[in-house]
């Protein structure tokens, strides 16, 4: 059996885990809130329209933050069509993704459903059509209190008390040609600055996210950073990333070693923004929102978005069947998000509901988990504390893209109020178990609670409609502790979670 160590010390803290880094993101996009979170002729649909089922699992999540309405669809989005009585919303062709958007989804229902779904709402504007004017009379009629035109409007449709917006995106990948009003680093870091600034003066408690590079793969990273930063360094408190990943080529090992690329953008990220902060002699820091994330391939790769008819009420595109793999990729995601939990502040799984997301809806039918809906639950409910840094020594392996992989991925958490720790560990081995000796310094007195382990015997097996529960998670993992090491058996290719507690004495 191949054998790894891992060392973590209590006083080697990376940084406090803010837990709107197990955000996610909603867009009006396919199915994601028509026949998503919203059906009102659904069996399970409540007086709004919002599917009870969908609450349930999204509570299940522990979701404390959604990111919404776009998205690409946000940069031709006129908010305004989207409150007041339904039946005056104007229908609209949706260019983003060529559908027709009827707007029976607005401001006032989003932030009535996040209420059901437990979590708070981080709301985008729209700086690709749109601009300075249109930003400040939204956060005037979401977080005014009354006595002005826009917060009395909030108040006829119904809203009599504010809703306390507090983060708020400027503008959404503004640095893709394939974006409404793409625009050059300059363009942009003039516009965001101008709207962040009245935003700011509208309600000064809130936060900000400048639009930062759709990708590192793009031609301006990471100038683009450097430039939109250079002109709003003193007013944002974040900069975005987003990232998607696939395997359309069938090179498990080389797709599940691509959360190293993404720990590479964080580090970039960081790197250029603390380059501006050093340019402007500043004493503030600008952190990191990694507001989408997710592996995105199969929907376009497999022919089912090509299938999806253009300009139809409800297109059905980017429908994830995801698999076992991706499941793993996405605990890896997660894995690097914590390490970096110092500067990634908030982060978002791109999306929740049917469209790249841990929850698929059959309109009219059930709703289930995708096989990423576990790794995503298990760090969003057990990840609390301070999070550890990994001091691993593991067996490696080479790639197409990469060198020098670890077979073990991990993090740990340490929840002091609870006295708990949660140790987060993947085996990329698609052949071989792994024996993992964890060193927990600093950590007397503790006792394993439970070892989950979500493993597969094919990779490429999902859950569907008529199997809901053909990949679930299982507790019989193999974890003893003796004094302060922590010894557990890593099957081969799996996700692991293993909780520790303090003995009672």
């Amino acid at each position: 059996m191949k054998k790894a160590k891992v060392i973590y010390d209590k006083e080697f803290v990376i940084g406090q885990v803010d837990k709107r880094i197990y955000g996610s993101f909603l867009e009006h996009m396919g199915r994601a809130i028509y026949t998503g979170i919203y059906e009102p002729d659904h069996p399970q649909a409540d007086e709004m329209g919002f599917r009870k089922d969908v609450l349930e699992l999204v509570r299940k999540l522990n979701v404390p933050i959604v990111r919404y309405p776009g998205g690409n669809f946000v940069s031709g989005y006129n908010w305004e069509d989207g409150i007041g009585p339904k039946e005056k919303r104007p229908r609209r062709l949706e260019l983003a993704w060529r559908a027709i958007e009827t707007n029976e989804v607005g401001v006032n229902e989003f932030v009535e459903w996040a209420k059901r779904a437990n979590t708070s709402v981080m709301m985008t504007v729209n700086l690709g059509t749109r601009g300075i004017d249109a930003a400040r009379n939204l956060v005037e009629y979401c977080n005014f209190p009354g006595g002005t035109y826009y917060s009395d409007l909030r108040r006829q449709h119904g809203y009599q008390q504010p809703h306390n917006i507090k983060v708020w995106c400027l503008g959404n990948e503004m640095d893709g040609d394939w974006q409404i009003g793409h625009k050059t680093a300059y363009e942009y870091g003039r516009l965001a600055r101008e709207t962040a600034k009245v935003m700011k003066w509208v309600d000064p408690s809130i936060e900000l996210v400048a639009a930062g590079s759709s990708g590192p793969k793009m031609p301006t990273f990471p100038e683009w950073e450097a430039i939109v930063l250079d002109h709003t360094y003193d007013l944002v408190d974040y900069v975005s990333l987003h990232v998607y990943y696939g395997n359309p080529e069938k090179d498990t090992k080389n797709f599940v070693a691509k959360s190293l690329e993404m720990e590479e953008f964080i580090k970039t990220v960081i790197s250029t923004i603390d380059y501006i902060k050093a340019k402007k002699r500043s004493k503030k820091i600008v952190n990191i929102s990694f507001d989408e994330w997710n592996v995105w391939y199969h929907a376009h790769t497999e022919g089912k978005d090509q299938k999806a008819e253009p300009w139809a009420l409800v297109r059905p595109i980017a429908e994830e069947d995801y698999v076992f793999e991706d499941a793993i990729l996405v605990g890896c995601m997660l894995i690097a998000l914590l390490k970096h939990c110092d500067r990634v502040k908030i982060a978002c799984m791109a999306q929740l509901v049917n469209v790249i997301a841990p929850i698929t809806t059959v309109k009219g039918g059930i709703a289930y988990r995708q096989v990423i809906y576990y790794p995503f639950m298990h760090a969003a409910n057990f990840g609390h504390g301070v999070a550890l840094l990994p001091k691993v020594n593991s067996p490696k392996y080479d790639s197409k893209d990469f060198t020098d992989v670890p077979y073990i991925e991990t993090v740990a958490t340490y929840n002091e109020e609870k006295d708990e720790i949660t140790v987060f560990a993947v085996n990329r081995d698609l052949e071989e178990e792994m024996q993992v000796e964890f060193k927990l310094d600093g950590f007397e007195g503790f006792e394993v609670m439970e070892h989950i382990v979500y493993e597969s015997d094919d990779i490429y097996k999902g859950n569907t409609p008529d199997k809901p529960d053909n990949v679930v998670p299982h507790k019989g993992g193999n974890s003893k502790i003796e004094g302060n090491i922590l010894t557990s058996i890593l099957p081969k290719f799996s996700w692991n979670v293993i909780r520790l507690k303090k003995k009672e004495n």
